[in-house]
């Protein structure tokens, strides 16, 4: 399969490079001029877990080939679009008249509905999923980070069509196994909301990564999570679909926290994710905690936990 990789992301990165390992064509589409930046080749020092529990350390440099034009008659099977959700709409506008005969991977956060997340890109031609890999780029440009043996795909109440069965079979042959989610939109919003839970105490401690190993304010972030539980009953979702995601929010938080700051400090790919998360400046994470509170307003739900954290992802006036 030709698979175009849309940015050079740490997610599109680390997900290229397994693609790629299982035979398949990867290309990057970056801005013009970025391919001279980033340069011919990524050095990767990653935790690889498709095959070992404890996970295999993966050092090397990756040779990378970019476009930095995409024509709407391009060759091109697959475009992963793994984006920050505040920049979903830029990225479908631009895809929109150059999707050629490709199907589009949306993979990443959101919190609007999925159809009108996707703007005006055929509905037909979109497959879902989330990443379960993390990691982040240090001062000296390597990329570190993991990469789970699943990833997370779904749909929106029907079966998966062709194109998203083609989908998940490459990711297959790139040695993933693959977690369905019926219910795709709840899961996500779920996961929405479980982000602006950790990413608002992060931001009130500095970064997520000040929170590895602290019960007292793993616990905070776990009660905000439950404060934002009638948020999503209130945007329609069906809370017993998601129990099993839901349950770090409903038990009890010394339970919950203690075992969280133990993963934060002894689970490799637990550790490297809230370690990536080091960048006080981030956006991501203020667009996440905004975009929520701005929701809790709309429907009236009292958050006062997230709306204790606004200084700290409030927008500059």
């Amino acid at each position: 399969m030709k698979i175009l990789m849309f940015g050079r992301g740490v997610i599109a990165t680390i997900y290229g490079w397994a693609l790629h390992q299982a035979g398949h064509d990867v290309e990057f589409y970056v801005r013009p001029g970025r391919a001279a930046t980033y340069g011919d080749a990524v050095d990767l020092d990653l935790l690889d877990t498709r095959r070992r529990v404890w996970g295999q350390r993966v050092v090397e440099k990756w040779p990378v080939r970019y476009r930095e034009t995409l024509e709407p008659d391009h060759d091109v099977d697959l475009i992963v679009l793994s984006v920050p959700h505040h920049r979903l709409p830029e990225a479908t506008d631009f895809l929109a008249p150059r999707i050629g005969h490709a199907t589009v991977l949306v993979f990443g956060n959101l919190w609007t509905e999925p159809p009108a997340a996707i703007g005006a890109l055929p509905p037909d031609r979109i497959a879902w999923g989330f990443p379960q890999a993390g990691g982040g780029v240090g001062a000296d440009g390597v990329l570190r980070g993991a990469l789970l043996p699943s990833v997370v795909f779904g749909t929106l109440g029907r079966a998966p069509t062709d194109r998203e069965r083609a989908v998940r079979r490459a990711f297959r042959e790139a040695g993933l196994r693959i977690k369905e989610r019926p219910d795709f939109r709840g899961w996500l919003w779920v996961h929405f909301a479980s982000d602006a839970a950790l990413f608002s105490q992060g931001l009130r401690s500095g970064s997520l990564s000040e929170l590895a190993g602290k019960t007292g304010e793993l616990r905070e972030a776990l009660l905000t999570g439950r404060e934002l539980l009638p948020l999503l009953e209130a945007r329609g979702l069906d809370l017993r679909r998601h129990r099993g995601a839901l349950l770090l929010f409903r038990a009890p938080t010394w339970l919950t926290a203690s075992v969280l700051a133990w993963l934060t400090t002894h689970v490799a790919p637990v550790r490297m994710n809230f370690a990536a998360h080091s960048d006080p400046d981030a956006q991501e994470p203020r667009e996440v905690c905004r975009d929520t509170l701005a929701e809790a307003r709309r429907w009236g739900i009292p958050v006062p936990r997230l709306e204790a954290a606004e200084p700290h992802f409030a927008r500059d006036v």
